[in-house]
């Protein structure tokens, strides 16, 4: 697979290359155009990444994900499955790449687990909610989007709901 890159990278570049010679364009006045108007977007997202980096950080390290872990093992049936896909549930709406972590830390105990296939079907039946809403709705100027978030939460409980039943039904 490497190989592959080492020369369609190159190839690429050529192909770029060649086709703006064709065209007639600037190739290199392209590139610094599209490179100022892309460091112009990043200024607009960064502050919501950063914040968003920096609220998934202190729920980590804040140790509420365990309490909730040990308020769920005690309190609902299939306690370890609760208990072992509570940081999931929790991270799933906040950000992709913690809860895509925590799906590794889930499946690394076992990748035929209840838990891993139940934390596997979560990651493809809700989506990072409050991520798309704080990054994608502020590059765009809404700030109005109260009920979007509503309906972004509602969607992503009932993805969290059928997804934790079906993985039970089909996998237990």
């Amino acid at each position: 697979m490497n190989n592959i890159s080492l020369i369609f990278i190159p190839m690429l570049v050529c192909f770029v290359l060649v086709y703006s010679i064709v065209k007639k364009n600037n190739a290199y006045a392209s590139f610094i155009k599209g490179t100022k108007e892309g460091l112009g977007l990043f200024k607009e997202v960064f502050p919501s990444v950063c914040a968003m980096l920096l609220a998934v950080a202190l729920l980590k390290s804040c140790g509420i994900i365990e309490d909730l872990k040990i308020i769920l093992s005690k309190y609902l049936p299939y306690s370890n499955l609760f208990s072992d896909i509570a940081p999931m549930v929790i991270f799933r709406p906040i950000s992709g790449s913690a809860s895509v972590a925590i799906l590794d830390q889930i499946c690394a105990s076992g990748g035929d687990s209840i838990s891993c296939k139940t934390a596997s079907t979560l990651q493809g039946s809700t989506d990072t909610t409050i991520y798309v809403l704080s990054l994608y709705f502020t590059s765009v100027g809404i700030t109005k989007w109260k009920h979007a978030l509503k309906v972004g939460l509602l969607a992503d409980i009932i993805g969290i709901v059928s997804g934790v039943t079906l993985a039970i039904i089909f996998f237990e």
